[in-house]
């Protein structure tokens, strides 16, 4: 069952001594709390029973089930599952906070879906913030704010820019030792989420049909960085300097996917 209270825990706070303030100092602690706190666990999102009774549910699903599996109990989930509780959380503390939708290039070759990735629009103090707590990345792990006009913004040795793209904002992240890339497109527009029901069709389908068999995707973020397992590819990224490395063996493929899942990845 949801719960404010059971959720601050989760993320280091003390209920006891009071909530805090909705004010961006609060915004950036929760955002990089929640994902050192919560892995991204793609298999955790299927952990809760769909009601209606499809392998994911994206619209409708459970969120108190959903919570309990998801925060209280530490496993983790997908974009969706981890987005949606995130953004009750901050309007439960006084956030004024919507739904806005991205989607990766990846997302779009396999789904062919325009709205997929869920993002979180906070507005604090007059200033409009872009929320991220479910994207396995690499990515920011603290929130960019969106009225810097373009203005690079660091973060932990990464750099990253809101770039203006078509209708929409391109979100390009730079490591200390790469290339500029593009993590995901988004626009502002506030959705509602029943919007994400093409893309819940397209991740359905694809599941039924063995497609997105792949080793599951897993995340966490630690003190100074972030670190990824998606299927064999395992990767770090610790002030800035990413290493990638193939794990071929299962046993180390299981034990580093059970170190991101306890968050004993220091």
């Amino acid at each position: 069952m949801y719960d404010c209270d059971t959720y601050l825990r989760r993320l280091g706070y003390d209920p006891a001594t009071g909530r805090p303030a909705a004010e961006p100092a609060t915004l950036v602690a929760l955002h990089k709390r929640h994902m050192e706190a919560i892995p991204f666990n793609s298999v955790g999102s299927l952990a809760v029973p769909a009601p209606s009774g499809r392998l994911v549910d994206l619209v409708d699903f459970d969120e108190d089930a959903t919570f309990d599996s998801v925060v209280a109990a530490g496993n983790g989930g997908g974009c969706v599952q981890l987005t949606r509780l995130f953004l009750r959380l901050l309007r439960d503390l006084g956030f004024d906070a919507d739904l806005i939708a991205g989607t990766t290039a990846e997302g779009r070759q396999s789904y062919g879906v325009e709205v997929e990735h869920m993002l979180i629009l906070a507005r604090v103090d007059g200033e409009s913030w872009l929320a991220d707590i479910g994207y396995a990345g690499p990515s920011f792990i603290e929130p960019l704010n969106l009225d810097g006009g373009g203005v690079e913004q660091r973060q932990y040795g990464c750099r990253y820019r809101l770039v203006p793209d078509g209708d929409g904002v391109s979100l390009r992240r730079r490591p200390r030792l790469g290339q500029w890339s593009t993590v995901y497109e988004f626009t502002a527009k506030v959705r509602d989420r029943s919007d994400w029901a093409p893309a819940e069709k397209a991740i359905n389908a694809a599941l039924a049909a063995g497609d997105d068999d792949d080793g599951g995707l897993y995340s966490r973020a630690v003190s100074d960085g972030q670190v990824v397992l998606k299927g064999r590819r395992y990767l770090t990224v610790r002030a800035g300097i990413e290493k990638a490395g193939t794990l071929s063996d299962d046993g180390a493929w299981r034990a580093h996917r059970d170190m991101i899942l306890a968050g004993e990845v220091g």
